[in-house]
C-alpha cells in the first residue's frame, strides 16, 4: 500500500538538493520524533550512502536499485519498498521521476 498522506508532521521548508537537482527532498518528522524524508529523484543513476537503516517506499513511478556489495538490479514500482543497511550504500537509476519516502531507522 502507497503512503498517500502524512499526518501530524512537522516539515522542513527549506529543500535538499542533491546531484545537481536530480534528488530533491524534504525532512519531516512525525509527532512522535520519528524522521523521514519525502521526495524525487529524476532521471538519473544515482549512488547514496546510509548512516542509518532506509526504507525507501515508492509513491509513484519506478526505479531500479542495487544494494553495496550485488551485482544484481531489482525493480522496484508504486507501493513497493526495499531496504538498505545502516552505514552501506545503494545504487539507484530511474527513467521517469520517482516519489518517495524514505523511512529512516
Amino acid at each position: 500500500m502507497t503512503t498517500e498522506t502524512l499526518t501530524g508532521v512537522s516539515v522542513t521548508t527549506r529543500a535538499n538538493v542533491y546531484f545537481d537537482g536530480k534528488c530533491v527532498s524534504h525532512g519531516i518528522q512525525l509527532a512522535d520524533g520519528t524522521k523521514k524524508s519525502v521526495g524525487v529523484i529524476l532521471p538519473a543513476t544515482l549512488t547514496f550512502n546510509t548512516g542509518a537503516p532506509e526504507t525507501m517506499e515508492c509513491v509513484a513511478g519506478a526505479c531500479e536499485y542495487r544494494l553495496a556489495g550485488s551485482d544484481r538490479w531489482v525493480r522496484s514500482a508504486a507501493g513497493e519498498r526495499f531496504s538498505v543497511p545502516g552505514n552501506s550504500s545503494f545504487d539507484i537509476r530511474v527513467a521517469e521521476a520517482y516519489h518517495y519516502i524514505c523511512h529512516f531507522g
